[in-house]
């Protein structure tokens, strides 16, 4: 967490606001509310794209704003503005007011405070000039087209941000952060006669760029493009029908938080709208089965020192061996549902209320070998990687598409298949679970998780995992 003194300098003072009576405006807001805060917010970001070879995009922006909530009940007023100003937040003020309508509540309990603090604090934009970072992405594509006669197109993107928040709550409660971001990412076109496929692989988290200009590390991510895509080159139809999947480790836990970890957001299942509403004690997963949400990994994309309620994050204990155990919860859900937050009260950035969210969201590994689990299936189909997929939050039915798979065939990996998308229900599937290997793995630092209009950076993992009795779609015929 950020020295408040440091932070004070970037939103108070020089003419500016002046914190006593911006703390003065924020109590008038909240008198006779449950609970509300102050959401204090400046971010530099930048990106470069390149592609054929050369820079095609350039972006820089500096936003700055706020956001003030007031809650009363059920009912939250949410007002916001690009602007810093104390004739701004007086106006918000009034207008979030509207929901109290002769409401009279007891203002809710501040957050624990922490010192802990999971990332740097420098901005990342600042310590390498713009010729650095676009000869970066050029020696992308001259390493990619150099690696393999069959590349036909490079497309590379470098991308970060600096992020400083301050959160003021009534009675005086003040927290601060600054989180750093950045992602690298690589796809690769490859074509044989008139055949084209693609393959992409990316690296992320809150730390500086320097470590991305690393050639062992782009090389690296190159390289992995390149292997997915001359994979893909050489694919066959996918199979269809129920059979024994495999999940390779890392990445493919996207689907754990799409098909199962959206279902354990507090607000869902306060509305009675998830698949897992009313169930915690409940069985819904095999027995072995352990799922965390954990915001509290160093420099990971998904974590926060604080959330943005000013919740310090925590590692959340979701299922235990099979066992619903609880819900991932902000401060107003948590609070109607008769539970504490959970740290997962985000927002995509001032203009926008906070909602439970996840951070990092993975399965814990268990005692198996890979390669025994590979051995023990005779017919299947083993998924490392994954590409979009939609999910139904009350069913929990989901349809996920393989951007890498194989046919298991005989405790062996066989050929690889395109078009393969797997079909099911998330509560089903985590109960399909028949063997979970000992490689437990985060993904690289790539994901982005959408929720009701607001994208957020997640983190997600699991070990491999045999799954038994899921539907496949393929395109064999």
């Amino acid at each position: 967490m950020t020295d408040l003194a440091l932070n004070d300098t970037l939103f108070f003072g020089d003419g500016g606001m002046e914190r006593r009576r911006v703390e003065t405006l924020l109590e008038e807001a909240l008198a006779g509310m449950d609970d509300g805060e102050l959401f204090l917010e400046l971010r530099h970001s930048e990106s470069l794209a390149l592609d054929d070879g050369r820079i095609k995009a350039a972006n820089f922006d500096t936003t700055r704003g706020f956001g003030l909530r007031a809650v009363a009940g059920e009912a939250a007023g949410y007002a916001h503005a690009s602007e810093l100003s104390e004739a701004a937040i007086g106006r918000a003020s009034a207008a979030v007011r509207a929901v109290a309508r002769g409401y009279s509540g007891v203002m809710a309990e501040p957050p624990a405070r922490t010192n802990r603090s999971l990332y740097t604090e420098e901005n990342p934009l600042g310590l390498v000039d713009l010729k650095t970072k676009t000869g970066l992405l050029s020696d992308i594509d001259a390493y990619a087209r150099s690696r393999d006669p069959r590349v036909r197109q490079v497309m590379a993107s470098l991308a970060g941000s600096w992020q400083a928040v301050q959160i003021i709550r009534a009675g005086g409660f003040r927290v601060a952060d600054i989180r750093p971001l950045v992602r690298l990412n690589v796809s690769i076109l490859v074509g044989e006669g008139e055949r084209v496929e693609s393959g992409s692989s990316g690296i992320g988290g809150r730390e500086l760029y320097e470590r991305y200009l690393d050639p062992a590390l782009w090389k690296g991510e190159v390289d992995e493009a390149l292997r997915q895509a001359l994979v893909n080159l050489g694919s066959v139809p996918a199979p269809a029908g129920e059979m024994v999947v495999v999940l390779g480790p890392g990445w493919p836990g996207v689907m754990l938080h799409e098909a199962v970890g959206h279902g354990l957001e507090g607000d869902f299942n306060r509305r009675k709208t998830s698949a897992f509403c009313g169930r915690i004690g409940e069985r819904v997963a095999a027995p072995g089965v352990n799922v965390v949400d954990d915001g509290t990994l160093s420099a990971r994309r998904g974590s926060l020192s604080i959330d943005d309620e000013g919740t310090p994050s925590q590692t959340t204990l979701l299922i235990e061996d099979g066992i619903l155990k609880g819900y991932m919860q902000d401060r107003m859900n948590g609070r109607l549902g008769g539970a504490l937050s959970t740290g997962n009260g985000r927002r995509q950035s001032f203009a926008f209320a906070p909602m439970p969210r996840m951070t990092n969201t993975y399965m814990l590994a268990g005692e198996r070998d890979p390669k025994e689990i590979i051995a023990s299936v005779k017919n299947g189909l083993y998924a490392v990687h994954f590409g979009g997929g939609q999910v139904d939050i009350t069913s929990g039915k989901f349809v996920f598409s393989a951007a890498e798979a194989y046919r298991i065939e005989n405790g062996k990996i066989a050929a690889p298949v395109k078009g393969a998308s797997l079909i099911g229900s998330g509560p089903e599937a985590l109960k399909r679970v028949t063997m979970i290997g000992n490689d437990l793995a985060l993904d690289a630092g790539i994901g982005t998780c959408g929720k009701d209009g607001q994208s957020v950076p997640v983190g997600v993992g699991q070990p491999t995992l045999r799954m038994d009795g899921i539907t496949v779609g393929g395109t064999a015929r």
